[in-house]
C-alpha cells in the first residue's frame, strides 16, 4: 500500500517544496535524521513563509498588541476585545491573494469561508465582513474578470452563509496587473466567559475531525502562497481550494451548539496547510503531543495517501480536542447537522507529532521542530533610492477638474460591488456600504460595533513609515465620523518578495508606522496576516498594508449621515491645511503617482479631532449636534464636499480655486454640517478644534471655486463610470 513515503528526496524535490538548501540542512540538524517524504511535505508547509512567518516574526513584534479591552491578542485563530457587560468582539483580517489570481470566484469565496472559520472557531457568532481589494490597471485584459470573479465569490459565500458584508475598499494601479490583493475581514460577538481557543488539554484527551470531507483540492496552498508568481502560474490552479458556504452554514451552526456545553477542551479550524496545520498549532499551544490515525480521516476521494491528506486544504473542516467520555455529544450534535464526524486520534504527553497510516507509522517530528525550530530571519534591508520631488502642477482651473476626478477608478462609486453583496441579512446593520463607516448593532443592547477598511499603497510606496501612520490616522478618523471609539485593528500586511531588501525595508517600516500611530491613538493591533511574495516576473505590488479597525458606539443609533440636505451651515474641522498634493488623486492624474512624500501626522490634532466628532454625534438632551460628519482623505475637500452632495442636495462653499486647498489630502480634517440654529452648541463642543464655516447647503448645485456643477451631473458621472467600464463600455472607469 502507498503511504506517500516511498518517493525519494532530491535537491529537486526539496526545491520544490518550497524549502531552500540551507533550509533542508537545517531541517535534517534538528530533526537527526532524513525525514520520509510525508515529513519533507509537513515540513515545507510548516516552514514556509505564510505558515512560520519566518522574514516577518521579529518586525511584528514591535506593533503593540496589549490594551485595557484586549483579552486574546495575535496567535490565536482571531483576537477578542472586551465590549463590556459580558459581551466581546472577536475579530481578524487575512489574505487569499495568490489563490484569488488563479482562480477568481473559489480564490475569494474560500477566504471568506477561512475568515469565518477563525472567528466562530473562537466561539463567536460572525456579525460582519468586510473586504479590501486591489486589481491591476482598467485598461489591463485580466482586470474586468478577476474582479467580476472576486466579487462573485465574495458575494456567494458571504450571502449564503447569512453574514452581512457591510463594507470595504477597492482601488487599481498597474503594480497589482499581475497579482490581485484579496484582503476578507470578520467580526463575531461572543460571551466573554465563553472564548474557546486552539489547544489541547491534558495527554489523553480525544482528538475529532468534523466537517466535509478531505479531498485533493489546495495540496500545497500554503507552499504556493509564499512564492513569486512567474511563467506558469495558471498551471497552480489545482492549489486552489474549493468552497461551499452550504456546508460551512452547517458547520457553524453544529460548532456552536457544540460550544453552548462544557465538552470542547480545544478547536481549531482547518485553514492554510490543512490537517497539518491545525493539529501542529494546538500541539504547540498546549505543550503537548499529538497523535494522528489518517485512516481514519473522512476522504471524499478514493486512493488518498497520508502525503494528500496532512496537506489537503480541502474547506469546511475543523478539529475539535474533547475529554474522553464526551464522544457521543460530539457525535449527536454532528450527525445532527449532517456532518462528517470522526475520532482521529489522541493527545499524548511526549511533545511528538506522530501519525499513523493503518498501523505505520509514517510521521513522527517534535512538536518544537515544527514550531519553535522554524527558520526566523533577520533579512537585510536597504532603502531605495530617494524618489522624485513633486514637480509644480501648471493648472489655470483646478476645480474644473472634478468630473474627471468623480470618475477616478479609485473614486468612482462602488455600489455595483457592494450591492451584490447582502449587507442587510440579519437586520442588525444600521449603518450601511458607502459611510464612511459601516455600523452593526449588537440586539438586545444599546452598543453597536462599528467598521472600516482601508489602505493606500501609493502613499506607502511613497514613504513606508508616514504613508501607514496616515492610514491608521485615517480608519480612526472615518469611525469618529460616525462617533464610534476604535478598540482594536487587524492588519495584513501585502507585501512583495522578502528577500529583496527594498521590499524588507518598506515592510519594517510600514509595521513601525503602524506601530507609533496605534500607540499615539490607542488602538491595540490584536490580530493580522502577512502576505509575502506578492510579485510577478520580478514586479512587486504596491507595499499595501490592509487596515481593519473597529470602534464601539454605546446609546440610541445614531443619526449622522455623509449626506447634505436643505439648509444646513458647512465647516471644516481641523488645521487649515498645508495643501498637501504629494500622493494625491490629482497628482496622479498628472502621471505624478511615484513623486513626493505623503501628508504627516499630527497626532494631537488627529486625537482632538476625533475626541470633537464623538461629542458633537453623541446625543445630547437636544439630540446630536450635527447632521453630517465625514472625513477629508483621498481625493481632499472638493472630492469630500461633492461626495456630501451626492444625496441630491448641493450648497455654495468658499474654496478658493487653488489646487492645494481643493485636492490637498492633508491628515487631521472633517467635514460637519449642522442647524445654524446649533451653531452655538456646536462651537462650545469643538473645545478649540479649529473651524472654518465655509458655506450653506441648499439647491441643486455644487458652487465652489468660481464654478457651478448641477448635482445631478456630477452624481452621473461619479454612479456610472464603474458599471460602464465593467460592461465595456470605456477604456477605465
Amino acid at each position: 500500500m502507498k503511504t506517500g513515503n516511498d518517493s525519494p528526496i532530491t535537491p529537486e524535490v526539496v526545491a520544490q517544496h518550497g524549502l531552500s538548501p540551507d533550509e533542508y540542512q537545517r531541517l535534517l540538524d534538528v530533526l537527526g535524521r532524513l525525514p520520509t517524504f510525508v515529513e519533507l511535505g509537513v515540513f515545507s508547509v510548516m516552514w514556509s513563509e505564510h505558515c512560520s512567518y519566518k522574514s516577518s516574526r521579529i518586525h511584528l513584534g514591535r506593533l503593540p498588541t496589549k490594551g485595557p479591552r484586549v483579552l486574546i491578542g495575535p496567535g490565536e485563530n482571531a483576537g477578542v476585545v472586551d465590549l463590556g457587560d459580558g459581551y466581546a468582539a472577536c475579530f481578524k483580517m487575512e489574505s487569499h491573494n495568490h489563490p484569488s489570481y488563479i482562480e477568481p470566484y473559489q480564490g475569494a469565496a474560500t477566504g471568506v469561508g477561512g475568515i469565518l472559520r477563525d472567528v466562530f472557531t473562537m466561539g463567536a457568532r460572525p456579525v460582519a465582513l468586510m473586504d479590501s481589494l486591489r486589481f491591476g490597471r482598467p485598461e489591463h485584459p485580466k482586470t474586468r474578470a478577476l474582479v467580476r470573479g472576486v466579487v462573485a465569490g465574495i458575494a456567494g459565500y458571504g450571502n449564503c452563509m447569512g453574514i452581512p458584508t457591510v463594507a470595504g475598499e477597492t482601488r487599481f494601479d498597474r503594480s497589482y496587473d499581475g497579482n490581485c490583493l484579496v484582503n476578507a475581514f470578520c467580526c463575531g460577538v461572543v460571551p466573554s466567559d465563553r472564548i474557546f481557543l486552539g489547544t489541547t488539554g491534558s495527554p489523553g484527551n480525544k482528538v475529532f475531525y468534523v466537517g466535509a470531507g478531505t479531498g485533493r483540492d489546495g495540496i500545497h496552498g500554503a507552499t504556493m502562497a509564499s512564492t513569486e508568481f512567474g511563467e506558469g502560474s495558471e498551471e497552480k490552479r489545482p492549489t486552489v481550494q474549493v468552497g461551499d458556504p452550504f456546508q460551512e452554514k452547517l458547520l457553524l451552526e453544529a460548532c456552536l451548539e457544540l460550544m453552548q456545553g462544557d465538552a470542547i477542551v480545544g478547536i481549531q479550524d482547518m485553514g492554510a496547510a490543512g490537517l497539518t496545520s491545525s493539529s501542529v498549532e494546538m500541539a504547540g499551544r498546549g505543550g503537548r503531543g499529538l497523535l494522528l490515525r489518517l485512516d481514519q480521516v473522512p476522504m471524499r476521494e478514493t486512493g488518498m495517501v497520508p502525503y494528500e491528506l496532512l496537506l489537503s486544504e480541502s474547506q469546511e473542516r475543523m478539529l475539535i480536542v474533547i475529554e474522553p467520555g464526551r464522544e457521543s455529544e460530539v457525535f449527536a450534535v454532528f450527525q445532527k447537522w449532517d456532518l462528517s464526524v470522526a475520532e482521529i486520534g489522541e493527545v499524548t504527553d511526549d511533545g511528538v507529532w506522530r501519525c499513523t497510516w493503518h498501523g505505520e507509522e509514517v510521521a513522527a517530528i517534535p512538536v518544537a521542530v515544527l514550531t519553535d525550530a522554524a527558520p526566523k530571519y533577520d533579512r537585510p534591508q536597504q532603502a531605495p533610492a530617494p524618489l522624485p520631488a513633486l514637480p509644480a502642477i501648471v493648472d489655470a482651473d483646478p476645480a474644473a477638474r472634478l468630473p474627471t476626478l468623480l470618475a477616478d477608478p479609485d473614486i468612482s462609486d462602488k455600489q455595483w460591488i457592494w450591492r451584490q453583496y447582502d449587507h442587510q441579512v440579519g437586520t442588525d446593520t444600521v449603518i450601511r456600504p458607502g459611510a464612511d463607516a459601516a455600523m452593526v448593532r449588537i440586539k438586545g443592547t444599546a452598543k453597536h460595533l462599528a467598521f472600516v477598511t482601508d489602505s493606500n499603497g501609493r502613499q506607502v510606496y511613497l514613504d513606508p513609515f508616514v504613508g501607514t501612520a496616515g492610514q491608521v490616522a485615517e480608519c480612526a478618523r472615518n469611525l469618529a465620523c460616525v462617533g464610534a471609539t476604535p478598540i482594536g485593528l487587524s492588519d495584513c500586511m501585502n507585501f512583495g518578495n522578502p528577500q529583496k531588501p527594498e521590499i524588507m525595508w518598506q515592510f519594517s517600516r510600514s509595521v513601525d508606522g503602524m506601530a507609533e500611530a496605534c500607540r499615539a491613538l490607542d488602538v491595540p493591533v490584536i490580530s493580522g496576516n502577512v502576505s509575502l511574495y506578492n510579485e510577478t516576473d520580478g514586479v512587486a505590488i504596491l507595499p499595501t498594508p490592509g487596515l481593519a479597525m473597529v470602534g464601539l458606539y454605546e446609546g440610541a443609533t445614531p443619526t449622522v449621515s455623509a449626506q447634505f440636505t436643505e439648509g444646513l451651515e458647512v465647516a471644516l474641522l481641523g488645521q487649515p491645511g498645508r495643501g498637501w498634493l504629494a500622493g494625491s488623486v490629482y497628482a496622479r492624474h498628472f502621471g505624478f503617482d511615484r513623486h513626493g512624500a505623503p501628508p504627516p501626522v499630527d497626532y494631537a490634532t488627529e486625537r482632538a479631532l476625533h475626541d470633537a466628532l464623538r461629542r458633537l454625534i453623541a446625543p445630547g438632551a437636544a439630540g446630536a449636534a450635527i447632521a453630517v460628519a465625514h472625513d477629508l482623505s483621498e481625493g481632499g475637500l472638493l472630492l469630500a464636499l461633492a461626495e456630501c452632495c451626492m444625496g441630491g442636495v448641493g450648497g455654495a462653499f468658499d474654496v478658493a480655486n487653488d489646487a492645494g486647498a481643493l485636492y490637498g489630502e492633508d491628515h487631521g480634517r472633517a467635514l460637519i454640517a449642522y442647524a445654524p440654529q446649533d451653531r452655538e452648541r456646536v462651537h462650545a463642543l469643538l473645545e478649540g478644534v479649529p473651524s472654518r464655516v465655509l458655506g450653506q447647503t441648499g439647491g441643486d448645485a455644487l458652487v465652489v471655486a468660481g464654478r457651478s456643477f448641477a448635482v445631478t451631473e456630477l452624481r452621473a458621472v461619479w454612479e456610472r463610470a464603474f458599471p460602464a467600464w465593467l460592461d465595456g463600455g470605456t477604456e477605465s472607469p
